[in-house]
């Protein structure tokens, strides 16, 4: 037997390979960074912190991830990066020491009402796979069980010349077995359009009885079925024949001409079904989601029971359970079933499945089932959702890039956040993490401050060391870091009460509470324990048209839109500019007609250079201001349009509160700004720089101009700074002392001990979840200690 020999030399020193132990960053400028240069040690967790909007992530996100994916990019051939988006260099002098970078961010998933957390997991591949080798009877392949495959099947016949004028036909047929429910289509549910929420049909078509949106009096789509022929212009809708009716609702589309130009003609219902109901709720634009809300009602879907499931595919069982009830089983019962699976052939499936669905319950997500909808899963599931692939990786010196891992987590959950995120460093790999939860940055070996203050008064490194270097630093985090809120000595008193009753949402166990009015409610518990369900489920039918609701729904927005167009402020502002100056409020839309011709009102010309990155050069036209020289010159208070849009909200706010170009619609806008802390930001600032905490905050102030009684808030210290905290708590308090009821679902201690009256939800996740466990004051709580959250807010406050 051989052996291989050693020499026992003494090594000369550290090997060179072993010196690039750094990610050097020199000269960042990405965003609001000032020539940012700092040294993050690799294999090792840091934290960075900052106000919302420092360049937390500008500098670990849209710097360090971003620049090495445009690394690995350009690896691939030329042809290959033809189908690759175009990455930019971030500004940036130096990038040194760079590794693979994974970004888990808190973007939520796609929500196709096909995606599921089965579908965006590969669990429900494995399931496929599983029900195609050893369900019985035996269907077909794995995409029998694919709610997303339909079933299809063809013949027809092909000649084939074989020379000398021999030809032959051979008859062919196709067929691919699916798992789709032809009802349905795969969703689950059917939609039902609400015909009186379309038009009125005491009037006719030359009267405009359209009540949906662009379908205008004067608009092609309306004059197409006006003009058709298949109606009479003047015949009030509801005198239409039978005929005349399915025309108007359900035609086939229909070549027609109409004043010479060939047009094609359709029923409203496909027509409606094709513009509105297949885009995404979220995408649409405000008033369009409103009006399909209003219009349409999703049903379950008859035929496959929800399931989006063929029959065929839910004949086919292992013991007693289809696809359909594996899926629909919390995801910890479900590793229970796979676990008392003993098959040899399919070991190894069985073996990756069990791994799956074992890191589900590690991260906390046991509770979900794998035919939830992606798209209702909260930022904080969808950041965990995304870390599930990650968790047995063989892969070692990866970067990985958290944003805020705690979102979501009630503060027991938190440990075992922290828990994966070491065991990922111990692995040997480097963990960035953007977090602002105290508990979280006290497992840091490393911590990174950015401020001082956010916008452009951040973009700076105020600090960078160690946690107890961090507590005596100074900075804004440092003199936050053990900030505790106390108990308030008296609460206000209930002006009434909302009564639910029965609610049986999800989760929910016949859930009967009165939740108090006129005051602060914080509805709380472990994360997956029905308190979403409750207050989006249960409460706005008894709040009714008093009720607004702000969820965590991202908002959206191109480099186009701002925080004047988003809020609404952009109006008041062109009405008053256009009053001032005698011409049209278009002209100071740099979208519409006061754009500068030359860049289209972007205020910068791309210039697509194929596989390598598009460059953005100012336009020389308007000199990045977007507007045409022509506009420039009305004014309104000394100040032109563009000159307004550079102005920070603080400063717009003095500008339209008095003298000259007093406008009262845009001041109250402004004002909601200032107090939601963004008096910083600039009124033309695009949204996509903008961070997940201005962002949450900007969502906020444009609610509240909202006329209702009852507020429901879910999670608003999502993205916030320990030192924002406390200005929302005053804005909350405000809200109240105003006479309105604030609900709100929260994990976050400093806001649990803020509130007149906890309503705690538990005692666990999922079906060990869905009753109530405590109501009463925070002060009652903390005495009590009877649940887990009682637990850790008397921790919190040092009771």
């Amino acid at each position: 037997m051989s052996k291989a020999t050693t020499t026992d030399r003494q090594s000369p020193g550290p090997h060179v390979a072993d010196s690039h132990d750094v990610i050097r960053v020199h000269g960042a400028r990405e965003n609001n960074l000032k020539d940012v240069s700092i040294e993050i040690p690799k294999r090792r967790l840091t934290v960075f912190t900052g106000v919302s909007g420092s360049g937390k992530s500008s500098l670990v996100f849209d710097t360090i991830a971003a620049e090495s994916q445009r690394l690995i990019n350009e690896t691939y051939s030329a042809f290959l990066q033809g189908f690759m988006p175009n990455l930019a260099r971030p500004e940036v002098d130096v990038l040194d020491g760079l590794t693979t970078a994974i970004a888990v961010d808190q973007q939520r998933m796609g929500s196709d009402p096909r995606s599921t957390v089965g579908t965006a997991t590969d669990a429900n591949a494995m399931l496929r796979i599983l029900f195609s080798r050893l369900g019985t009877p035996h269907i077909g392949p794995p995409g029998a069980f694919s709610f997303n495959t339909a079933s299809v099947s063809a013949s027809g016949g092909f000649t084939v010349d074989r020379g000398a004028d021999k030809t032959k036909t051979e008859k062919v047929s196709f067929s691919r077995t699916g798992g789709m429910c032809t009802h349905c289509e795969g969703r689950g549910t059917v939609s039902d359009i609400d015909l009186t929420q379309l038009y009125d049909d005491s009037k006719s078509l030359s009267e405009d009885p359209f009540t949906i949106p662009t379908y205008t009096g004067g608009g092609w789509v309306v004059r197409v079925i006006a003009e058709s022929g298949f109606f009479d212009k003047d015949k009030p809708i509801r005198d239409y024949t039978r005929k005349e009716r399915h025309d108007f609702l359900y035609r086939e589309p229909t070549k027609v001409k109409i004043n010479g130009v060939n047009l094609t003609y359709e029923g409203l219902i496909p027509k409606l079904q094709k513009s509105f109901l297949s885009k995404d709720r979220e995408s649409m634009q405000p008033h369009i989601r409103a009006f399909v809300d209003r219009a349409v009602t999703f049903t379950r879907c008859p035929e496959c029971d929800g399931t989006r499931l063929s029959e065929l595919a839910r004949s086919s069982k292992i013991g007693a359970v289809n696809i359909a009830d594996a899926c629909a089983m919390e995801i910890r019962d479900l590793a229970e079933w796979v676990r008392g699976l003993d098959e040899p052939s399919v070991a190894p499936l069985l073996a990756k499945l069990r791994h799956t669905l074992d890191s589900f319950v590690e991260i906390g997500l046991g509770y979900l089932s794998l035919d939830r909808a992606s798209g209702t899963l909260s930022g904080g599931e969808a950041q965990r959702t995304k870390m599930i692939r990650h968790l047995g990786s063989s892969l070692t010196d990866v970067t990985y890039v958290f944003d805020e891992p705690s979102i979501g987590l009630h503060p027991h959950d938190i440990q075992r956040m922290n828990n994966l995120l070491l065991r990922l460093r111990d692995k040997g790999n480097t963990v960035l993490v953007v977090e602002h939860k105290p508990e979280t940055i006290a497992i840091a070996d490393h911590v990174v401050d950015l401020g001082p203050g956010a916008g452009t008064a951040g973009g700076t490194v105020c600090f960078e060391g160690s946690l107890e270097g961090l507590r005596g630093s100074g900075t804004v985090t440092g003199r936050h870091l053990d900030d505790r809120a106390k108990i308030k000595a008296t609460v206000r008193k209930p002006t009434g009460a909302l009564e639910i009753r029965g609610a049986s949402a999800n989760n929910l166990r016949d859930v009967d509470v009165d939740i108090p009015l006129g005051v602060l409610t914080v509805v709380t518990g472990v994360a997956g324990s029905g308190k979403s369900s409750l207050l989006h489920g249960a409460l706005p039918g008894q709040a009714g048209p008093e009720g607004v609701a702000i969820d965590q729904a991202p908002i959206r927005g191109s480099r186009r839109s701002n925080p004047a167009t988003y809020t609404g402020v952009a109006d008041p502002i062109r009405k008053a500019f256009a009053k001032a100056n005698g011409v049209k409020p278009a002209l100071f839309s740099a979208n519409s007609e006061g754009a500068c011709p030359t860049c289209n009102g972007a205020g910068v010309i791309y210039t697509d250079l194929a596989i390598m990155q598009s460059v953005a050069t100012p336009c020389e036209e308007c000199d990045g201001k977007r507007f045409d020289a022509s506009v420039l010159e009305y004014r309104l208070g000394g100040r032109d349009i563009s000159e307004v849009l550079a102005m920070p909200v603080a400063e717009a706010e003095e500008f339209f509160g008095g003298g000259e170009a007093r406008t009262p619609a845009a001041h109250r806008i402004l004002q909601r700004l200032a107090d939601v802390g963004l008096g910083y930001l600039t009124l033309g600032q695009p949204l996509t720089t903008l961070s997940g905490g201005e962002r949450q905050r900007l969502k906020l102030a444009t609610h509240m101009g909202e006329k209702g009684g009852v507020y429901v808030l879910d999670e608003p210290t999502t993205g916030l700074h320990l030192a924002d905290v406390e200005q929302l708590l005053g804005l909350l308090d405000r809200l109240v002392d105003s006479g309105k009821s604030v609900i709100v679902i929260e994990h976050h201690q400093a806001v649990m001990a803020h509130a007149d009256w906890i309503i705690d939800l538990g005692p666990g996740a999922g079906h060990d979840g869905g009753r109530i466990v405590f109501e009463g004051t925070p002060a009652d709580l903390v005495e009590a200690r009877s649940t887990l959250t009682g637990e850790h807010l008397a921790a919190y406050v040092g009771a």
